[in-house]
């Protein structure tokens, strides 16, 4: 052997946060939602080191940290790289939102000779859109980031060869190669680590794709519109995997899994693994409108032991639908997928969209109104309309020179970014905390809570999360899929260039804050546990009823609220105008 060889090659991987509007990392003791782009990256390192990619006598040490849950210290993980004999330290999954803090943890790396490599939706999106960097892309690849765009199966071993021998290139494009995932690297994380999501539920992506072309989405220019799938085989065994480690909640992070060819195959090895070899497990899935028209998939989900579906409903007005090529979501379709998870037990979260062009804060708060009466939703999640960065809206209003905010870090959905043709930005940012305010009333909540009882959703697990949803939006003041247990906040870790805090000023502010978001907390906690108390409580509970619960009858676009404005009256015309004729057309024998 010879004694010049390196031994060991130290990887930090790190999914970043992004800051808050005082500049401190997002952050928490215990945060929501599962990293899947860090697994998928922990996962395919693993397979390089069992493969010997550096050769032989270099053992690959893998260090995989989420920021949401973890304080980086950069000094720390120079020190994990420095303690081996060569390292880098790849920041994986960054959004846009989380490109700023990414550069920040990465410039005093580089300033120390440590070799940083970044990917994920923002330098793809970009990359795929614009076809070149933009502002804060070059930035890194002016400090000497390596900049990633594309997926990393089949490619991560070229890159950490490329590290191990000094010959980073800037750039690594592999968009127009989009790889088959059929029977690539497992993805997980070591589950001391999901130990600090809460729920300890872990992810992978059963597929990647999307055949819709909805603009605002940055996913299809990234993973492309053909779908490309896991083997049953693998996620079988990604499954067994994580019980193995103690971990039974999954959320299946595809954009759209109704879209996942082997849809049906997957249900049904989660069926057997929960029927037959008795696995307690459960999942969450995101889904769009039209899957209650795939024959079985519903039922089987429910088998399968779905308990959460994300829906991306986004809005009521088919203008604002078809003005985002969301041309799959049939509002005349809505209550009847809506009532089938219903039906099955399932809680449904919708994702909603404020500020498209017609939207005005008088329309947006009517419309809930209509949500809340004539739709059997449990848990609605508003957005701003984004122009994402890898978007076709972005792209539209790049190439148009309309102004979007230059700040990265407002790009989390959670802020307007450009102007509205209808609403200032005052008004439409109010219109969001109405929005909020009006759809998670008490009174709401029981009527949720009512429907759950009579479908058989379970009424903690709602109350759970609509307590959740709430306590994040007036509590800590952020959105419910950035939210967390027990905020951290680091003191010295401030956006630049804002001030470092006195700790005379900082501390007491800090407890401060603690003990009063608690009590807030305890507060409601309280309340919605006496809500469900009484609803649990009502011997007439079995027998509630109300117009979202009602089947869906032949001439209800007539009489519900939901079909009654101009836009919605002409969308129902055209679509009995275009049922009549295909009832018309008679299939030839």
């Amino acid at each position: 052997m010879g004694h010049n060889k390196k031994q060991k090659f130290s990887l930090v991987l790190v999914k970043p946060s992004h800051y808050d509007d005082d500049g401190y990392v997002i952050q928490w003791f215990r945060s929501s939602m599962p990293a899947n782009s860090l697994a998928c990256l922990y996962g395919l390192a693993v397979e390089c080191d069992k493969k010997k990619v550096l050769g032989e006598n270099i053992e690959l040490e893998i260090h995989a940290f989420d920021e949401t849950n973890t304080h980086i210290n950069t000094g720390k993980i120079a020190s994990l790289i420095e303690k081996a004999d060569d390292g880098m330290l790849m920041l994986v999954g960054v959004q846009s939102n989380q490109f700023p803090r990414s550069l920040d943890i990465a410039k005093p790396l580089r300033t120390m000779g440590i070799k940083v490599a970044v990917g994920g939706f923002h330098v793809s999106g970009v990359m795929s859109m614009l076809k070149e960097p933009d502002d804060f892309i070059q930035k890194a690849l002016d400090i000497g980031v390596s900049i990633f765009s594309g997926e990393a199966e089949g490619r991560l071993g070229q890159v950490l060869i490329d590290a191990a021998n000094d010959k980073l290139e800037p750039i690594y494009n592999f968009l127009d190669d989009l790889p088959d995932i059929n029977n690539v690297a497992m993805p997980f994380i070591p589950a001391e680590r999901v130990r600090l999501t809460a729920g300890s539920t872990t992810s992978f992506d059963a597929g990647r794709g999307c055949p819709f072309t909805c603009s605002f989405c940055t996913i299809i220019n990234v993973q492309g519109h053909k779908s490309r799938d896991r083997s049953i085989n693998s996620i079988e065994n990604i499954i067994r995997f994580n019980v193995k480690q103690g971990l039974s909640s999954f959320f299946i992070s595809d954009d759209d899994f109704a879209r996942n060819n082997n849809w049906e195959s997957i249900l049904d090895k989660f069926i057997e693994l929960r029927e037959v070899h008795k696995l307690k497990i459960s999942f969450t899935l995101q889904v769009d409108t039209l899957c209650n028209q795939l024959p079985g998939f519903i039922e089987k989900s429910r088998r399968a032991g779905v308990k959460r579906v994300f829906i991306g409903l986004e809005n009521i007005n088919p203008d604002s639908l078809l003005g985002a090529s969301k041309r799959q979501n049939k509002i005349t379709d809505y209550r009847e997928m809506l009532l089938a998870w219903k039906k099955a037990g399932v809680i449904t979260c919708c994702g909603y969209i404020l500020g498209f062009p017609n939207d005005t804060r008088k329309s947006i708060l009517q419309d809930i109104e209509i949500i809340k009466k004539e739709l059997p939703v449990d848990l609605l999640e508003f957005f701003y309309l984004t122009p994402f960065p890898g978007s076709e809206d972005h792209k539209k209003l790049h190439t148009a020179g309309i102004a979007m905010d230059k700040d990265l870090n407002m790009y989390d959905a959670n802020h307007p970014v450009t102007a509205h043709p209808k609403m200032s930005k005052e008004n439409w940012e109010e219109a969001c905390h109405k929005a909020w305010e009006a759809y998670y009333t008490y009174e709401h909540t029981e009527t949720v809570l009512k429907r759950g009882m009579v479908t058989g959703t379970s009424p903690s697990k709602t109350i759970g999360l609509i307590t959740w949803f709430k306590g994040c939006i007036y509590i800590e003041k952020v959105h419910p899929l950035e939210g967390g247990f027990f905020r951290r906040k680091s003191r010295k870790e401030r956006r630049p260039p804002l001030p470092i805090e006195s700790p005379f000023v900082f501390y007491p502010k800090y407890f401060y804050e603690i003990i009063w978001k608690h009590f807030c907390w305890f507060l409601l906690f309280i309340r919605m546990r006496l809500i469900r108390k009484r609803v649990r409580d009502d011997p007439k509970s079995q027998q509630y009823m109300d117009l979202s619960l009602e089947p869906v009858i032949e001439n209800e676009t007539e009489t519900l609220e939901l079909f009654q404005s101009e836009v919605a009256k002409k969308f129902v015309e055209k679509r009995n105008r275009f049922e009549k004729m295909r009832r018309n057309v008679t299939p030839s024998s």
